[in-house]
């Protein structure tokens, strides 16, 4: 297809639309959730899934020495690292809450530290937290641990203290490489702190390393994107995940400590996206779906390949298992039939702790016909078509159909009576096509407040 018509369609396309990291999303859930019902659906869940494939686990480590402004996640900016031990505490404290609900040892399948910087904490505490969670449960023989590292404040002790636990997989956040984009997001660091943090995972035996890139950050250009692109791609990393800068200043205080008139314009924004794709695809990245792009020599593109790609709150993952227990402030647990966050404030999450009682305060929980388009959703963010159900006929002619006429027409898809392929082409716009099948947004029961799909 000319690149005249893909920019075209990104232009169509680029509207409001959901990640889907859930389904249905955040902005569906409530607060003030059955505290006991959570505990009993999540037992119930528990006892189902354990022993047959294994659970994951997120664990939100908040807390950062330094204010990133483009950064919306829960995060706590401190240079005191005596914070350490106290949440670690209480994390360790949340833990058993949880063991108390379960009649077995959890199979742990999947393990992922985020933050905030995990790498804020030092080495001896982040194995501290490790052993206490191993030494309660199962490790899965298949299983993958993962972090997420400052490139700044990731020592080798860091990585070999991690890589000794059973780590093999590390994301570093890389954003941007020039000077006055890092001087104006307040996030200073030069390239080689990232090669040295590559380099150092490398020979200690990390698998897979991951850069996070953002474009549309303030006083980013296309010589700028090109020049950063270029230089990851010398350094080789297995995956790149390409994300779009969400301003949301409402929700993100640190947002407002640059003017808006720095920000690129929509057309701008668009260009960078092209640029990143055509850099990253030339240099033999594969474009998996959702910002994700990957070498064909990592897992992640063989899940993608063997229709064995699973999406969850981490993003995309190659274990696919049926129960996220997050634990930690702000932390979302997903256990199927329903989801729960955290408390988002520490003051709010160590409170509940220390009454012994789970810190969750928002959540939801599934009926059939969110189950069924939840699984819509996942199997074409994951796999690239979706197999229409009987049942569900009468809705998706209502609903569905009408959003997938366009796509349909303009090749995104193709479509029959038992259910869709997306094309090729179609592969840029997954977000656009699976919006087609969250009815909380064609019945307008909620207010799409979601960044655009570029």
């Amino acid at each position: 297809m000319q690149q005249e018509t893909i920019r075209s369609l990104t232009r169509k396309y680029n509207r409001p639309v959901p990640r889907y990291t859930s389904y249905p999303t955040v902005p569906v859930w409530k607060e003030g959730i059955d505290v006991d019902e959570w505990k009993h659906l999540l037992a119930q869940q528990f006892e189902m899934h354990n022993s047959r494939n294994g659970i994951s686990l997120y664990i939100h480590l908040p807390f950062c020495e330094s204010l990133c402004t483009y950064c919306g996640c829960n995060k706590k900016i401190t240079t005191n690292h005596s914070v350490e031990e106290e949440y670690l505490a209480m994390i360790e404290q949340e833990f058993e809450l949880y063991l108390q609900l379960f009649h077995q040892k959890p199979v742990i399948r999947e393990l992922h530290l985020g933050g905030g910087t995990p790498t804020f904490f030092s080495p001896e505490n982040l194995g501290r937290l490790i052993n206490f969670i191993t030494s309660r449960s199962i490790v899965h023989p298949d299983h993958e641990f993962s972090i997420e590292g400052h490139p700044n404040n990731t020592t080798f002790a860091h990585l070999e203290t991690l890589y000794n636990l059973g780590f093999r997989r590390i994301s570093y956040g890389v954003q941007d490489n020039d000077p006055e984009v890092q001087r104006i997001i307040n996030r200073i660091q030069p390239l080689e702190n990232v090669e040295r943090a590559t380099t150092d995972a490398r020979k200690l035996g990390f698998a897979s390393v991951n850069y996070d890139l953002i474009y549309g950050l303030p006083k980013q250009t296309l010589q700028s994107i090109t020049k950063t692109i270029e230089e990851v791609i010398t350094l080789r990393p297995d995956r790149i995940a390409f994300y779009s800068y969400a301003h949301v200043p409402w929700t993100s205080r640190g947002q407002r400590l640059f003017d808006e008139n720095d920000l690129p314009s929509p057309e701008d924004k668009l260009q960078l996206y092209l640029k990143g794709k055509e850099l990253l695809t030339a240099a033999g990245y594969v474009d998996i779906g959702m910002d994700h792009f990957s070498l064909t020599t990592d897992d992640l593109y063989t899940a993608w390949k063997t229709a064995k790609l699973h999406r969850n709150f981490m993003g995309y993952t190659t274990q696919h298992t049926s129960m996220l227990l997050g634990l930690g402030v702000s932390s979302i647990s997903d256990i199927g039939g329903g989801f729960a966050q955290n408390k988002k404030s520490i003051h709010e999450y160590y409170e509940a702790i220390q009454q012994k009682e789970l810190p969750v305060f928002k959540g939801y929980f599934l009926n059939d016909e969110d189950k069924a388009f939840r699984n819509y959703i996942l199997s074409i963010s994951c796999r690239d078509y979706a197999v229409f159900r009987r049942e569900d006929k009468r809705l998706i002619e209502k609903y569905v159909l009408p959003q997938l006429q366009q796509p349909l027409d303009d090749g995104l898809i193709n479509m029959n009576d038992d259910g869709l392929v997306v094309t090729e082409t179609g592969r840029q716009f997954i977000r656009n096509i699976c919006s087609a099948f969250d009815l909380y947004l064609q019945r307008e029961m909620i207010t799409p407040m979601f960044s655009k799909a570029i």
